[in-house]
C-alpha cells in the first residue's frame, strides 16, 4: 500500500498470473482545478492495463482520483502524474491512460500516456470473423 495525494492506492494479488489480460476502467467524473483560473476542469479518465503481480483495488483508486478535486494542474501534468503513481504501485506489464478533458474556451484536450515493461511483448491479437 502506498500513500499518494493524501490517499492510499491499494492492490491485491493478480488472480491469473500465468495469463496476460487487459483490465479497463473508465472514470467519468474526474475533476481538478485550472492552475491559471482556479476553475474546475472535468475529464473522463480511461485506464487500461495488463497486470503483472498485482491489480489496483477500485475503492482506493476512486479515493485517489478524488484527491485531485482541489489541486491545480495542467492536463498534461495531471495525466502523467496519475500514470506515474499507478505504475509505482502496480508495476504493470503495460498501462495506458487516456484523459479526455471537457471543452474549455472552445478547445477539447485529450492526453494519452503509456508505460511498458522493457521485456514485455504484447500477445498477438486474433481477429475472429
Amino acid at each position: 500500500m502506498t500513500q499518494l495525494a493524501s490517499h492510499y492506492l491499494e492492490t491485491f494479488p493478480n488472480p491469473a498470473l500465468g495469463r496476460d489480460y487487459t483490465i479497463r476502467i473508465d472514470i467519468p467524473e474526474f475533476t481538478c482545478l485550472c492552475p491559471k483560473t482556479g476553475q474546475p476542469d472535468f475529464a473522463v479518465i480511461k485506464l487500461e492495463y495488463v497486470p503483472d503481480q498485482v491489480c489496483v483495488e477500485l475503492k482506493s483508486l476512486k479515493l485517489y482520483i478524488w484527491g485531485f478535486r482541489d489541486q491545480g494542474a495542467f492536463h498534461e501534468a495531471v495525466t502523467n502524474q496519475i500514470l506515474a503513481d499507478l505504475v509505482a504501485v502496480t508495476m504493470p506489464k503495460f498501462m495506458r491512460i487516456r484523459a479526455e478533458f471537457n471543452v474549455r474556451g472552445g478547445i477539447y484536450t485529450t492526453v494519452i500516456v503509456e508505460h511498458q515493461q522493457p521485456d514485455w511483448q504484447p500477445p498477438v491479437y486474433i481477429q475472429l470473423a
